[in-house]
């Protein structure tokens, strides 16, 4: 009985040893049912999340309901949904720099009156080009940097710098985690 003893316990290391030593990786593959992202996604996210923008800006102009468009922007493309703590840092937010709540985010692009913000989204645009500088890809979330232009209704271009990052949400689709822009730096 002590000899059997003695045999099993080098067969349960050996064992624990071979789970450990690929455990991370058995485990991510036996568990992950989700596929990696793509740079292919990350691009059509970015191209959704900008034509979103155009479309709440054309239906404030034309009178409809822009806090509907809105809040179905930020519900497709953001992660607040899933009860994930979102790093939202906009562009024109000196005040309330950070929204880290849907509401906040709302308040940013549609407006809200007593609070600095104009409403980003109803400025309005009428496209949004991105320019990424790279994006970085880890499996199960992305990261991407570069300049977007917003094109505003006379045709001029405004040249914003982004970081958004992305992960996947609990139906699978890519959604915005972190989103920082801010205007270039002018020595002026």
């Amino acid at each position: 009985m002590k000899m059997r003893k003695i045999v099993m316990v080098p067969a349960i290391a050996a064992a624990s040893l071979t789970v450990a030593a690929c455990g991370g990786e058995a485990a991510t593959d036996a568990t992950s049912d989700v596929a990696p992202i793509t740079a292919e996604e990350v691009a059509a996210a970015q191209q959704g999340w900008g034509e979103g923008i155009v479309n709440i800006g054309k239906v404030y102009s034309e009178g409809g309901d822009f806090a509907a468009a809105a809040t179905d922007h930020i519900n497709t493309f953001y992660a607040y949904e899933d009860g994930n703590e979102i790093l939202f840092k906009p562009t024109l937010a000196a005040e309330d720099q950070f929204r880290g709540t849907f509401d906040e985010a709302l308040s940013y692009f549609i407006g809200k009156e007593g609070t600095e913000d104009g409403g980003f989204a109803i400025a309005p645009y009428t496209a949004v080009r991105w320019e990424n500088e790279g994006t970085i890809i880890d499996e199960d979330s992305a990261m991407a940097m570069g300049n977007y232009y917003f094109t505003n209704t006379e045709g001029n271009e405004t040249k914003v710098e982004y970081t958004f990052g992305y992960t996947r949400n609990e139906a699978g689709e890519l959604v915005i985690n972190l989103h920082h822009s801010s205007l270039p730096f002018s020595a002026e």
